[in-house]
C-alpha cells in the first residue's frame, strides 16, 4: 500500500512527476542534455530569486554542503549550528582539513544576528555556514537579519543550508546576498531523493579560484567551469531521470505561483501548530517556527513509535525526534504538494488513535 509520508523527507511525489523519472535516456553529452539542464537551471533561478548560476549534483544535499565549505574557505569558516545538520556541516569542515569554529545554541533555539556579528567582527573568518531551516529542531533562522550582518563583511562568503525549506519558503538569494544556497530534491520540491542543487555567486567563484584543495567530485568551481565550457553539462554523469522530473515539477511550481505556494505552506504549518498547542507543546522557539515541518514536544509521554506503527497501518507516517530528541519529540512535515485537507486528515487520524 502506498504510504503518505509526513516525514521531513523523502515526501510523497505526485504520480505524474514520478512518471517523468521513467523518461527514456538520452546521451548526457548531447545537445538535448544541455537543453534539459539549462531549462532546469533557468527555472530554479526564478524559484530562488537569483541571477547566480545554478549547480546540480547527483548526491544528497550534504554533498554540496561539503563542497561549499571545502571549495570556498581560504582562511577559516564560522559554522553556526542550531541542530544536528549544522553540527554535520562543522564535521565536514574538520574531516576535510578545513579550519573552522563551531558556534551553537541550545536545541530549539535560533541563531541570532548578534552571535554572527560578534564572531565575524574578530576578522578570523572568510566564510559563514548557517541553516535557513534546521530539520532536526524545526527552527527557521532569521536569515534576513543575519544577512544584514554578513553583508557588512565584504570578504565573507555566505553559505546557507535550505535543504528542508527551499521550495516551501521564500528565499530571495540575490536580495539577501547569499553566495551559496543549498537544497535537495526530496523535501519541499516534491521530487524523489538523489539530486542536490545550489546557487553559485560571482564572489564564490572568485573565492574558489584562490582555494587549492577543493576536492574532486564536489569541487564547485570545476562544476561551474565545465558547465560554462560545455554548455550546461557536468564533469560527472548526472541523474538525467531527476532532471526530467525536476523540469516538469518546476513548471508545476511556477504555475501554482510562488507566493501562493509559500502561503499554502504557511497555512499547513499553522494548522499543525494549532493542533500541537492544543494537545502537546511546540518544541521550537515560537518566534522562529518552520513553515515546512513542526517539531512537537511529547508532553503526554505517548509511545511515538507505537503511534507511528498504527499510522502506518492506515497508510501514513510521521517522524520520531531526531537523535537525542527521539521519543521526547516527534516531527510532522507539511511540505511539497500536500494540501490543507491532507494535513487535516493526518491530524484527525492521530486524534482517533490517541483518543483525543
Amino acid at each position: 500500500m502506498a504510504r503518505k509520508l509526513f516525514i521531513p523527507g523523502p515526501i510523497d511525489v505526485m504520480p505524474d512527476v514520478l512518471e517523468k523519472m521513467a523518461t527514456p535516456m538520452i546521451g548526457h553529452r548531447g545537445k538535448d542534455a544541455s537543453a534539459l539542464q539549462e531549462s532546469v537551471s533557468k527555472k530554479l533561478q526564478k524559484l530562488f530569486y537569483t541571477e547566480s548560476e545554478i549547480l546540480l549534483s547527483t548526491s544528497s544535499g550534504s554533498g554540496l554542503m561539503e563542497g561549499a565549505i571545502r571549495s570556498c574557505t581560504s582562511r577559516k569558516a564560522a559554522v553556526f549550528s542550531c541542530g544536528a545538520f549544522g553540527d554535520r556541516w562543522y564535521k565536514m569542515a574538520v574531516t576535510n582539513n578545513v579550519k573552522a569554529d563551531l558556534y551553537n545554541v541550545d536545541m530549539g533555539k535560533a541563531i541570532t544576528p548578534e552571535m554572527v556579528d560578534a564572531a565575524l567582527a574578530t576578522g578570523q573568518y572568510d566564510l559563514i555556514a548557517v541553516q535557513h531551516n534546521e530539520t532536526s529542531t524545526g527552527i527557521t533562522n532569521p536569515i534576513e537579519e543575519i544577512a544584514k550582518v554578513v553583508n557588512k563583511y565584504k570578504d565573507v562568503i555566505f553559505c546557507v543550508d535550505a535543504v528542508s525549506s527551499a521550495g516551501g519558503a521564500k528565499i530571495e538569494v540575490d536580495k539577501l546576498g547569499i553566495d551559496i544556497l543549498i537544497t535537495s530534491t526530496q523535501k519541499a520540491l516534491g521530487l524523489p531523493p538523489g539530486m542536490a542543487i545550489c546557487t553559485f555567486s560571482e564572489r564564490a567563484i572568485k573565492r574558489a579560484e584562490t582555494v587549492e584543495f577543493r576536492g574532486t567530485y564536489f569541487d564547485l568551481l570545476a562544476m561551474y567551469k565545465y558547465l560554462k565550457k560545455k554548455n550546461y553539462q557536468y564533469p560527472s554523469t548526472p541523474s538525467l531521470s531527476h532532471m526530467f522530473a525536476m523540469d516538469y515539477q518546476l513548471d508545476n511550481i511556477l504555475k501554482e505561483g510562488l507566493d501562493k505556494r509559500f502561503k499554502r505552506h504557511e497555512q499547513m504549518a499553522n494548522l499543525v501548530r494549532a493542533w500541537a498547542q492544543k494537545h502537546f507543546e511546540l518544541f521550537t522557539d515560537k518566534n522562529h517556527l518552520s513553515n515546512t515541518l513542526t517539531v512537537i514536544k511529547n508532553t503526554q509521554n505517548i509511545n511515538i513509535s507505537q503511534l507511528n506503527s498504527k499510522l502506518m497501518e492506515k497508510g501514513m507516517q510521521i517522524a520520531n525526534g531526531y537523535g537525542d530528541l527521539k521519543e521526547k519529540t516527534f516531527r510532522i512535515s507539511h511540505m511539497g504538494d500536500y494540501q490543507l485537507e491532507d494535513i487535516q486528515y493526518l491530524l484527525d487520524t492521530i486524534d482517533e488513535i490517541l483518543g483525543f
